[in-house]
């Protein structure tokens, strides 16, 4: 029997989103925020252009790369890329995971394109890039939130291509590096790397998407929201910071705190090398530990930001998928209600298993404090599971 740990993880959030806030972030960051105020007063606004400016400057932006603040978080600022963008090609989209397959459904079932295909691997597996086609648009997610893998460089992505590299970098930008010289579309969130808050998300064009939306007017009517364009022209306020419609300053303050926590502990480098160091404790509880492994099974596309874990205990990989998926529940449940791990579920959609967050923001002490806890909440599900009394 393994005894019931003592010490308990500080900070008990290891959610792949939102995720876990700064070390010592406190609700007293949000005070300077604009709030009662129109979004578009200047006040607003300048808290708008430093966001994008500091963002900007951290990720190494190239200078002809527009950058805007849109609804709807990531999903909604890929989501508004494609609708404004896609047409004029035939598409490929690249997936592993339930966001990159919303992308093909959005192409194939939405827009109804007449020339979509899919590149697909399944959870844990990076899918043949050697398939895509760069005479075509190619729709693609960096880190596979939900499948625990990440495309490892850019190396795949032609850069005589003709269409457009257009990149899901939800849990991916601040932490990893992208090749920006290799990519046309770039999208992400603040309620990832960052530990910001939901909402709004962060629409990235080079100038071949500039071009693309001077030259291409979709055949199918543009929500309000999504509308990037007038009289074939992008929209001006939209990059300079003004948004398309009303964002929170509350979540605009806390996401200048984000961004001024990453500058102060060294930028991007120092983002990477803690992510990285927390990936490479759990790494270490995983090679100790003969009930678990890593979802993605291949190292070299593995994701160091949301580390999806699989158990392989024999007794556990007999039982059928519902009740697999009911232990899951009761080692989560249990962690939960004792304060030491909030959200460590793999996604709804993905084989029943564990989900760590690695980011930055998580202290790699916690890491630490949650591995014990890890492997007792383990041992009482296998207790639960063998008495009858975990619920299917």
């Amino acid at each position: 029997m393994i005894a019931q740990p003592n010490l308990r993880p500080a900070r008990p959030h290891f959610s792949s989103g939102p995720t876990a806030k700064r070390p010592g972030w406190s609700p007293d960051v949000l005070a300077g925020a604009a709030v009662s105020r129109l979004h578009r007063s200047p006040a607003s606004n300048a808290k708008a252009h430093e966001l994008i400016a500091r963002s900007r400057r951290l990720l190494g932006l190239p200078d002809d790369f527009s950058l805007a603040i849109v609804p709807g978080s990531d999903s909604g600022a890929f989501e508004s890329a494609m609708w404004n963008l896609l047409g004029p090609r035939g598409v490929d989209c690249v997936w592993s995971d339930a966001f990159g397959a919303r992308w093909h459904h959005i192409a194939r079932d939405r827009l109804r394109l007449p020339d979509v295909r899919q590149i697909a691997a399944p959870y844990g597996r990076l899918p043949d890039l050697n398939r895509v086609d760069w005479s075509r648009d190619v729709t693609f997610v960096w880190n596979a939130t939900a499948g625990g893998v990440c495309i490892p460089d850019g190396h795949w992505i032609a850069a005589d291509r003709q269409g457009l590299a257009m990149c899901d970098a939800t849990s991916a930008a601040f932490a990893m590096t992208l090749p920006w010289e290799k990519l046309d579309v770039v999208t992400w969130s603040w309620q990832k790397v960052m530990g910001g808050e939901g909402a709004h998300g962060m629409l990235a064009l080079g100038p071949r998407a500039i071009d693309r939306l001077r030259a291409h007017t979709p055949s199918w009517p543009l929500p309000w929201l999504y509308q990037l364009t007038a009289n074939g022209e992008p929209l001006d306020h939209v990059w300079r910071g003004e948004a398309i419609n009303t964002i929170s300053m509350l979540c605009v303050e806390d996401a200048l705190d984000a961004l001024g926590w990453m500058e102060s502990i060294g930028g991007i480098p120092e983002v990477i090398r803690r992510s990285r160091d927390n990936y490479r404790r759990i790494e270490d509880w995983v090679e100790r530990t003969d009930w678990v492994a890593f979802l993605a099974a291949d190292q070299a596309s593995r994701s160091w930001t949301s580390v999806c874990l699989n158990p392989v205990a024999p007794w556990y990989t007999a039982l059928p998928e519902r009740a697999r998926a009911a232990t899951i529940d009761s080692l989560a449940g249990t962690l939960e209600r004792h304060g030491v791990a909030f959200d460590i579920k793999t996604y709804r959609d993905a084989p029943p298993g564990l989900r760590l967050w690695a980011g930055a923001t998580v202290d790699g002490a916690d890491l630490d404090a949650l591995f014990p806890w890890l492997d007792w909440g383990w041992e009482q599900a296998r207790l639960a599971s063998s008495a009858g009394v975990v619920s299917v």
